[in-house]
């Protein structure tokens, strides 16, 4: 008898003397084969939201949202597939039902509630100008005459463009990923960025060369915050929003906050 024979039989053995007993013990690799898989979306070029990690040898999406979509998949029991691309590609792949739901560190803006359907905020931060040590570039007056870099589809752009409308002289440079910004700004063809304050810390903490600011909040009812995007009349929305008010009730919220933002994030100091 071959060993793979013998273990076949051995396995036969074992789930017949618990069938005959009247009991089946699902294996837990069964179980997980049976599990819907849902296919998530992300841009991995966020810092600490999701970005590429290669540290195993392998490249691997991680983040703070991944940590919360492993979280919210573990707790409605389905398997989880994240997928990458660029920002702006995000809100069409819901439409056309190529992902489930997306996580990339999106604010539920009314121009893209038209377009998508969205949980409740799980996380909030502010904007800021990153640009090079020393540019003392700290409110928006500041960036007359600037060039300015934003990832294209976000509200980082939409509010550039609205300082460029209220001042011609800036100059706003879209462009795809987070990281070609930086790169941009530390070889001097931008003289800044406007970036979510969690990310443009992570920036700076690896580049002394660059400082950032936080731009001084000019509507407080702006829309503010990350949410999960689904496609419109989702039915999946209430789960998720009860798995994330259970992580806030519990603390597991604030435990990944502090896993990727460090005890000096503005989101625990508000409590």
């Amino acid at each position: 008898m071959t060993l793979l024979k013998r273990r076949k039989t051995l396995l036969g053995l074992a789930l017949g003397s618990v069938a005959a007993a009247g009991v089946w013990l699902e294996p837990s690799w069964v179980q997980a084969q049976a599990r819907e898989t849902l296919t998530m979306g992300t841009s991995p070029d966020y810092p600490p939201y999701e970005y590429y990690d290669t540290s195993s040898g392998q490249e691997q999406i991680v983040g703070f949202d991944i940590d919360i979509a492993n979280y919210i998949a573990e707790e409605l029991g389905f398997n989880l597939r994240v997928v990458g691309m660029d920002f702006s590609g995000l809100i069409p792949a819901l439409q056309a039902n190529r992902v489930d739901f997306v996580m990339a560190g999106m604010t539920p803006t009314e121009e893209r509630k038209q377009n998508v359907d969205f949980s409740d905020v799980y996380f909030v931060a502010q904007n800021t100008i990153i640009a090079r040590a020393g540019s003392n570039l700290a409110t928006p007056a500041d960036l007359a005459g600037k060039r300015v870099g934003v990832q294209l589809g976000t509200i980082q752009e939409e509010e550039a463009k609205g300082y460029a409308e209220a001042d011609p002289s800036i100059d706003v440079r879209s462009l795809n990923k987070i990281g070609e910004i930086i790169q941009e700004i530390k070889a001097g063809r931008l003289d800044a960025a406007i970036i979510e304050d969690t990310v443009a810390a992570g920036f700076a903490a690896s580049n002394p060369d660059l400082e950032f600011n936080v731009i001084p909040e000019a509507d407080p009812d702006a829309p503010r915050g990350s949410a999960i995007a689904f496609p419109k009349g989702s039915p999946r929305v209430a789960d998720f929003n009860r798995v994330l008010a259970g992580m806030e009730a519990s603390g597991k919220m604030d435990e990944l906050i502090l896993k990727w933002f460090g005890e000096d994030s503005p989101a625990l100091a508000a409590e």
